[in-house]
């Protein structure tokens, strides 16, 4: 086996899994694109190596080698600052909920007094 076809099968194996995640519901789609974006990129590169090469040249990279770990990285930091996103947007949806439950019980309490006295 090639080491063009590993990529391939490896990028289809990730592709897949992603979207069997995201089937069974473990996994919500706005995660999960990330994850397919750059399986379909693998493979497109995978499959069209010559693009790479070119695009790794165009951009003054001496080595193929060098634009793939520099566009891992990317993708590593692309996904991380997602994830950082999600993850505050979740804080804050927590934060709110937390004070309006507080709110509540609050309210609640107040009731109960009323109908003891």
């Amino acid at each position: 086996m090639t080491t063009q076809q590993l990529t391939i099968l490896l990028a289809v194996l990730l592709l897949i899994f992603v979207i069997e995640l995201v089937r069974r519901e473990k996994l919500s789609f706005k995660y999960a694109l990330g994850w397919i974006l750059v399986s379909v990129f693998a493979i497109i590169t995978a499959v069209f190596n010559d693009m790479l090469f070119k695009t790794a040249y165009w951009l003054g990279f001496e080595l193929p080698s060098n634009f793939i770990f520099f566009a891992s990285l990317a993708c590593i930091t692309f996904l991380s600052l997602l994830l950082t996103i999600f993850l505050c947007q979740q804080n804050n949806r927590n934060d709110k909920m937390a004070q309006q439950l507080g709110l509540l019980e609050r309210k609640f309490e107040d009731l109960k007094q009323n109908m003891q006295s």
